[in-house]
């Protein structure tokens, strides 16, 4: 299990435009580095949304927003352009950096089980420590839960 204090995960996957991101570029900033499963599905773009509404708020607390999925790069630039995202997606086809984040796990849906991205976020300081991690919360929800947190820092 991930704890607060400790260092963050590195990873290094590709965005929506297949470049190279490193987590390690972002050091001297807060990092939201939340997993959702699927781009383009309704909670996951209710979700995406509200992060995009909140992004002046976020970028006032110096917080770079990247949000991590299963999905190809392809399908996160139609999930960019379709919802006009204003943030950075990143893929994690092999979902390896979901499994270093311990959010790759076994999921019930309908009746059946199978393994999915179990909706988390991080948020990482200046240094690249975990400083908060985001579990419970509704998506709809999710961007003022991260944005009482950063306020209380």
């Amino acid at each position: 299990m991930l704890e607060i204090g400790q260092p963050a995960p590195k990873f290094t996957l590709l965005d929506q435009d297949s470049n190279s991101v490193e987590l390690d570029s972002f050091k001297g900033k807060k990092v939201l580095v939340y997993f959702y499963p699927r781009a383009s599905t309704p909670g996951c773009t209710v979700q995406a949304c509200a992060l995009r509404d909140s992004k002046s708020a976020l970028d006032d607390l110096n917080v770079v927003v990247l949000g991590i999925s299963p999905d190809t790069p392809k399908k996160l630039t139609n999930f960019i352009n379709k919802q006009t995202l204003n943030f950075t997606l990143l893929s994690d086809e092999d979902h390896a950096v979901c499994e270093a984040y311990n959010v790759w796990q076994l999921k019930k849906f309908m009746g059946r089980e199978n393994m999915g991205v179990v909706r988390t976020s991080f948020l990482i300081d200046e240094n690249g420590n975990l400083e908060h991690i985001f579990n419970k919360f509704k998506t709809k929800d999710h961007h003022e839960v991260v944005l009482e947190v950063l306020n209380k820092l």
